[in-house]
């Protein structure tokens, strides 16, 4: 009554609701589970009686068959919600074997929203605190707060032999041969597996082994000689569902309390469901007690550290996991592989901790260690050198600090520059002095300056310092040798360094112009070698070589800077010419001159209409365009010279070849350029039209057609034609604009192929007024007037 009275105050609540957002009725079916939850809990505040919601409900459509579909669903949500929390983990295999891990209730445990509840409280005290003190990472607490780690036991392995039966436990008998038969039986609470037309089989307390001996020796009675040789027959039996079992935890863990756990579960597969120890707990002292004796201490560093699992072992019914309190935690900070808090019992050293935490990393500085102590007024700080880690006991709550070392080298000099092997060196026997770094660098390069040396050092302030000494003089033991600084840095100087870089330069008509390193003993042939050689351009006379007058300021002609030389050079660079062997100094400049008589071939094009199209040779600088066309055999019949247009440099060039034909002396009969392209197109019979006209279009050409002709034919001017700069482009590219001359307007001329082009206004510009505008303008004017009119009148009288 109590289940209906629910299902009824839900359905009615959720009509209510429903009816306040929508105006059509939602079927039962539409509503998702979380909406009926949601309704539900809401509900069961609404404070009305049942026969009140059935009514409301029945008033909103809702059918008796409505409130039974509510009513099933109710009730499978409330079985989902059951199930999820009494039930922790289920999962089978192919043997059919069942493996729980569930916390048992007890009469003093907390229900699920006192837990809830203290989480939360617990959570709020933790965030709190964490803001005065970060909370410290315990070595192994890992191992159980990972959530994707399953402890739970393997099911699929095969029968354990040593497994010990008991009540629950379902064996498989598989009996096969000549007589085929199976049977699945379970151990009852007696102990007993019962087989049809036998009496009970005691099992309990028996291992796998010594049970099948059992039950085949008893199955003989059912079939003769079964599992011996020559019968024909045998019997396989295995291990099926497991029993559960059930342990208990205790101490210092997460969730203490009993659980239900299969009877292939170990000491791990307990503490993974229980959480493992709780920031008091020890890993190092695990017991499990069985029938009030401890049977195994567990230490969890083993299975961490070496995966040692020789105490995980596999639990019985009514096992109890004890986890104690730890003994004393050690922190580790700084330059450890793992820095975090570990577990130290009695008799370890800080070498062991520092075992745990896997060592030093490569840049700690283990010539000291720092130690914080906690005494019982106050903190104290101790130093442990290098020879004490294997001697000292840390104590409870000791933090250990792992400096780093300092980026700095204790014995290491340099040296560069006009060595033979520059770099980095260490001070040590046979390395102490200057001559004895140069001597290790494999002594100073040809090219080295030894007049002076210099050595960057740091003052015991950490100022630096510069030495300066003459090397040569050391090296021949003229002066004492300079004994050397850790971090010192020579530099040898070289020749090469002290001076300008010394270069000649070649231009001009030469195959690779630029600028060369200068050799001492190079002549003008040398050069040219090295720039590839002459050109066929190149001229052999006026060869010109610029030099820099370098005087250092010790004379008076201070005006001239540059020295100019002018000579000629035999073209094939014999070494007995005297321009081939005039001797270069640095910064010289050659440059080669183009022979003046020299010409590279130029070309031009004729396309079109002509009797032989083609590229032309231009024989002569004064040839002109009607030598390319009488060149090019004449113009064809159907030829249209006003047509023609001359292409130079991607520009068009507007000629009238009809007038350069007619007079060769025509301003329009223009010299030819190299690439010009003259294209003489067939005769155009239309007329293009384009612009501000009601429709672009290109009409035929009539002879004694006007410009507006043409425009009529295209309908006419649009609303934004611009029809004072209307423009007509001949065919030669020549654009002509119409004219004005007082009230005689001028058209240009229209020939075939032309194009008249009418410019529009801008489509957001105004033309002019509208009407509107128009007459506020009138009556300002007229305002105006009769202002006027009455002043005028008041200065006469």
């Amino acid at each position: 009554m109590k289940l209906f009275s629910r299902i009824l105050l839900t359905l009615s609540f959720l009509v209510l609701v429903h009816a306040a957002f929508s105006q059509a009725k939602r079927k039962v079916e539409d509503l998702s589970d979380e909406e009926i939850s949601t309704f539900f809990e809401r509900a069961q505040s609404s404070g009305m009686t049942e026969a009140q919601l059935e009514k409301a409900a029945k008033a909103q459509g809702y059918t008796s068959a409505d409130i039974a579909k509510m009513r099933s669903r109710l009730t499978q949500i409330g079985d989902t919600k059951t199930k999820e929390k009494t039930t922790t983990s289920k999962s089978k295999t192919s043997s059919k074997r069942t493996v729980s891990g569930k916390l048992s209730t007890k009469k003093g445990a907390k229900n699920t929203d006192e837990e809830d509840t203290e989480d939360v409280s617990m959570e709020e005290e933790e965030m709190v605190d964490s803001t005065l003190l970060p909370k410290k990472k315990i070595y192994g607490a890992n191992l159980f707060n990972n959530k994707k780690l399953n402890f739970e036991p393997d099911l699929r392995i095969a029968t354990p032999v040593n497994y010990t039966l008991g009540p629950d436990d379902e064996l498989n008998i598989d009996i096969f041969g000549e007589v085929m038969d199976n049977y699945t039986v379970t151990v009852s609470p007696e102990g007993t597996v019962k087989i049809l037309n036998l009496s009970p089989i005691y099992v309990n307390g028996l291992n796998v082994e010594a049970a099948s001996a059992r039950i085949v020796s008893r199955l003989r009675q059912l079939y003769q000689g079964l599992n011996r040789p020559g019968s024909g027959s045998s019997a396989i039996i295995t291990l099926g569902n497991v029993r559960s079992i059930k342990v208990t935890l205790v101490g210092e863990v997460e969730n203490p309390g009993s659980y239900t756990i299969s009877s292939l579960a170990t000491v791990f597969n307990a503490l993974y469901l229980a959480g493992g120890p709780n920031e008091n707990g020890s890993y190092r002292s695990i017991r499990v007690i069985r029938n009030n004796k401890v049977v195994r201490t567990l230490d969890l560093y083993d299975f961490l550290l070496k995966a040692d699992q020789k105490d995980n072992i596999q639990l019985k019914d009514q096992d109890i996991i004890r986890v104690g309190d730890f003994d004393s935690h050690v922190e580790l900070a700084g330059e450890v592989r793992r820095p975090m808090v570990f577990e130290a019992v009695k008799g370890e050293t800080l070498k062991d901790i520092l075992r745990y935490a896997g060592g030093f990393t490569d840049k700690a500085y283990t010539y000291s260690l720092n130690v914080r102590r906690n005494t019982s007024r106050e903190l104290k700080l101790l130093n442990i050198t290098q020879d004490e880690v294997a001697t000292f006991q840390p104590q409870n709550g000791d933090s250990i600090s792992v400096g780093k070392i300092i980026e700095r080298y204790e014995n290491r000099v340099t040296v560069s520059g006009a060595v033979f092997r520059p770099g980095v060196f260490a001070i040590e026997n046979g390395l102490t002095t200057v001559k004895e770094l140069i001597k290790r660098a494999e002594g100073p390069r040809e090219n080295a300056f030894l007049n002076r040396a210099t050595i960057s050092r740091r003052k015991e302030n950490y100022d630096p310092e510069m030495i300066s000494f003459d090397l040569g003089k050391v090296l021949r033991g003229e002066l004492a040798d300079i004994a050397l600084h850790r971090e010192d840095s020579l530099t040898v100087y070289s020749l090469d360094s002290l001076r300008e870089y010394q270069r000649i330069s070649i231009f001009g008509e030469v195959n690779k112009p630029g600028i060369f390193e200068f050799r001492a003993g190079m002549k003008v042939a040398d050069l040219i070698l090295m720039a590839k050689g002459f050109k066929e351009a190149a001229s052999y006379a006026k060869i010109e070589l610029s030099r820099r007058v370098i005087t250092h300021g010790v004379t008076d002609n201070m005006n001239q800077k540059i020295e100019v030389k002018t000579f000629d050079i035999d073209g094939s660079l014999n070494i007995s010419n005297e321009g081939s062997q005039f001797e270069l100094k640095p910064f010289d400049i050659i440059s080669i001159r183009r022979s003046p008589n020299y010409e590279v071939q130029r070309g031009v094009s004729i396309e079109g209409m002509v009797n032989y199209p083609g590229r032309y040779a231009i024989k002569t600088d004064d040839q002109k365009i009607s030598d390319l066309v009488f060149a090019a055999g004449g113009l064809k019949p159907e030829g249209f010279l006003d047509g023609a247009i001359l292409y130079r440099d991607s520009t068009v060039v507007g000629v009238k070849l009809s007038e350069v034909l007619r007079n060769p002396n025509s301003t329009n009969n223009l010299l030819l350029m190299e690439n010009d392209r003259l294209v003489i197109p067939r005769i155009l019979e239309t007329v293009k039209l384009t612009g501000g006209v009601q429709n672009p279009i290109s009409i035929a050409f009539q002879a004694g057609n006007s410009l507006q002709d043409y425009l009529d034919g295209a309908g006419g001017y649009t609303e934004y034609a611009d029809k004072k700069n209307v423009y007509v482009k001949a065919p030669n590219g020549i654009s002509t604009k119409r004219r004005r001359f007082l009230f005689i307007r001028k058209n240009p001329k229209v020939y075939p192929g032309s194009e008249i082009v009418v410019p529009e206004f801008p489509t957001n510009m105004k033309k002019g007024m509208t009407t509107a505008e128009a007459v506020g303008l009138s009556s300002a004017l007229v305002s105006v007037a009769l202002t006027l009119t009455t002043l005028i009148n008041n200065l006469t009288k």
